[in-house]
C-alpha cells in the first residue's frame, strides 16, 4: 500500500452518488497495511432512552460525503500520510446488548493485531467498554478522554451492569483506564443524586462541568490536558451529546447547556501530539434529526479527530 487512499473527489464523482463508506474512502477487508480503520457499531440496544443509534454509522458515513481531505484550520493532511479505509460494520447480535459486548471485544482482539489503529462510528455509548477491554490487552490501563453530557457511572441500570450509562465504572472497576488520566469533558443536567459525578472525582477522574466552560475557548484545557497526559497510550471517546441540542438535536439523551461546535473542534484540535491509539464517535440518533445535521456534526469531528492522529502530515 505504497500510494495512499484519497476520499473520492466531489469534481470526479457528485458526492451524493458513490459509496457509503466513511468519506467515500475504500472499503476494504484486509487490514494488513492500514494505518487506520474506520468501521461502525450500529447498535442502540444499550441505551435507556430514545432509541434510533443503529442508524448512526450509515448517516454519519452518508453525511460525511461532504468533507473535503485538507483541514483548511489547521493545515493537516491526514490522508498524505496516513492509510485510511473503511473496514464495514461489525455483524453485532441485534436481540442481545451481552452477547454485541462479546462480538464487539473479540472483533477488537483481531483488529489490533494488525498495526491499524481503529475508529469507530456508534452505536450507544455502550460499545465502549469491550473497546477498552481489547485495547487495553494491547496497551494496558489507557489515558481517557471522555467528551459527554453524562458521567456514564452509574453501578447499574435496571439490574444490568453494562450498559451506556455504566461504561466507565466497569473500566474503572476493571483496570482498563487510569484513573489520574480520565478526563470528562462537558458534564450536566439533572442527577439521581449529588453524588452522581463527584464518587468518580474521588477515584481521581477529572471532571469539566459545561457550566464552568461556558463562553470560554476550550483551547487552553485541551493543552492542559495534552500536557498532563503526554505519550502514555491515549483513548478518545465523544459522545455527541456532549454538544448542546441546538447543535445535535439528534442523539438519545439530550441536556441543554452543552458546548458548542467551535468549542468541540477547538479541544479536539489541541490534543494534537497525543499518543492517540483508537477513538470512537458515539450516540448520533438520526431519527431525531431529518435535518442530517447531527450526523454531520458527528462525521466532522470524527476528521478532526482522524487531523490529530500521530504521523499526521500538516501543510
Amino acid at each position: 500500500m505504497s500510494t495512499k487512499n484519497q476520499p473520492i473527489s466531489g469534481n470526479d464523482l457528485a458526492r451524493f452518488s458513490g459509496p457509503n463508506t466513511f468519506m467515500r474512502l475504500p472499503s476494504v477487508n484486509d487490514l494488513k497495511g492500514l494505518d487506520v480503520a474506520v468501521l461502525g457499531i450500529p447498535m442502540d440496544i444499550g441505551t435507556s432512552w430514545r432509541s434510533g443509534t443503529r442508524f448512526g454509522p450509515k448517516q454519519v458515513r452518508s453525511e460525511s460525503a461532504m468533507l473535503r481531505p485538507y483541514n483548511l484550520a489547521t493545515g493537516a493532511a491526514p490522508f498524505d500520510s496516513l492509510q485510511v479505509a473503511d473496514i464495514g460494520d461489525l455483524a453485532i447480535n441485534t436481540f442481545s446488548l451481552s452477547d454485541s459486548l462479546r462480538i464487539i471485544s473479540e472483533s477488537y482482539d483481531a483488529i489490533l493485531k494488525y498495526d491499524a489503529m481503529p475508529l469507530a462510528i456508534g452505536g450507544d455509548h455502550s460499545i465502549t467498554l469491550p473497546i477498552l477491554r481489547a485495547m487495553a490487552k494491547r496497551h494496558g490501563p489507557l489515558a481517557l478522554v471522555h467528551v459527554d453530557a453524562h458521567a456514564d457511572v452509574n453501578e447499574d441500570m435496571f439490574g444490568e451492569r453494562e450498559t451506556h450509562g455504566t461504561v466507565f465504572r466497569r473500566a474503572h472497576e476493571e483496570g482498563l483506564i487510569n484513573p489520574k488520566k480520565t478526563y470528562q469533558i462537558g458534564l450536566r443536567g439533572t442527577g439521581y443524586s449529588a453524588e452522581d459525578f463527584s464518587e468518580a472525582a474521588g477515584w481521581g477522574f477529572q471532571q469539566f462541568p459545561a457550566h464552568e466552560l461556558w463562553g470560554r475557548s476550550l483551547a487552553s484545557l485541551g493543552a492542559e490536558i495534552r500536557r498532563d497526559i503526554g505519550d502514555v497510550p491515549v483513548y478518545v471517546t465523544y459522545d455527541i451529546d456532549s454538544l448542546d441540542p441546538a447543535y445535535a438535536p439528534g442523539t438519545g439523551t439530550p441536556e441543554i447547556g452543552g458546548l458548542t461546535t467551535p468549542q468541540a473542534l477547538e479541544l479536539i484540535r489541541a490534543l494534537k501530539g497525543l499518543n492517540i491509539v483508537g477513538g470512537d464517535l458515539v450516540e448520533v440518533s438520526p431519527p431525531y434529526d431529518t435535518s442530517g445535521n447531527t450526523a454531520l456534526t458527528g462525521a466532522n469531528i470524527l476528521y478532526e479527530m482522524l487531523c490529530v492522529l500521530p504521523g499526521v502530515a500538516y501543510r
